[in-house]
């Protein structure tokens, strides 16, 4: 699970889960990133603790993920890998193909850890959310790589229900018709003072 969080994280730069899992997910990504700094820097051993730990996904470059969808099989073999049967791992563009495959290590090591070179430590960010999970109500959390954020979109209170309308219109109606009958009732009990007043001075008279 941590290793799917994880490469998917650095696939898309953000991941969307439940709290528990992103506050589990968070130490692990930045472990690896810790990890492909020194990789970057020419450890062989880090590169292959990386491969240990996260495994190597293929990718497909985001520009090129609508054409890759609409290929055949035999096509998306090629993108995937070179007639000698390895793997591309760079997501250049081979021969006559417009792009190739990108390993997910490649991209950690060599696009995604420079970014943090002069940084010592704090690679991801949380931002837990408002709404929760369909199903089990389980609250939900997102994990981003910091300095490419964007936003989670609303994460202040979700969108009222039609049901919690309902509600809150009975709610105001009630609150409403209490207001009236007091309102109705200061108005009688003036009126009923007024008139004993009269009452009185006539009386008096």
């Amino acid at each position: 699970m941590q290793r799917n969080l994880a490469m998917s994280l650095f696939e898309h730069g953000r991941v969307r889960t439940t709290l528990p899992k992103a506050k589990d997910l968070r130490p692990f990504a930045e472990r690896l990133i810790t990890l492909a700094k020194l990789a970057s820097g020419g450890s062989l051993t880090a590169r292959r603790r990386i491969h240990k730990i996260m495994g190597d996904r293929s990718l497909i470059p985001a520009e090129h993920r609508a054409t890759y969808e609409g290929m055949s099989d035999a096509k998306r073999k090629q993108v995937m890998v070179s007639r000698s049967g390895r793997r591309y791992r760079t997501g250049a563009p081979k021969g006559r193909l417009d792009f190739t495959a990108e390993s997910v290590t490649h991209r950690l090591i060599q696009t995604i850890a420079p970014k943090y070179a002069e940084r010592p430590g704090g690679y991801t960010r949380m931002i837990r959310l408002a709404d929760r999970r369909l199903g089990d109500q389980s609250k939900l959390a997102i994990v981003q790589l910091v300095g490419g954020e964007e936003s989670p979109g609303s994460v202040a209170k979700p969108a009222k229900s039609a049901r919690k309308r309902r509600a809150d219109a009975r709610y105001a109606a009630a609150v409403k018709a209490i207001k009236s009958a007091s309102r109705g009732q200061r108005g009688k009990s003036s009126a009923d003072t007024a008139g004993a007043s009269d009452d009185t001075a006539t009386e008096s008279a």
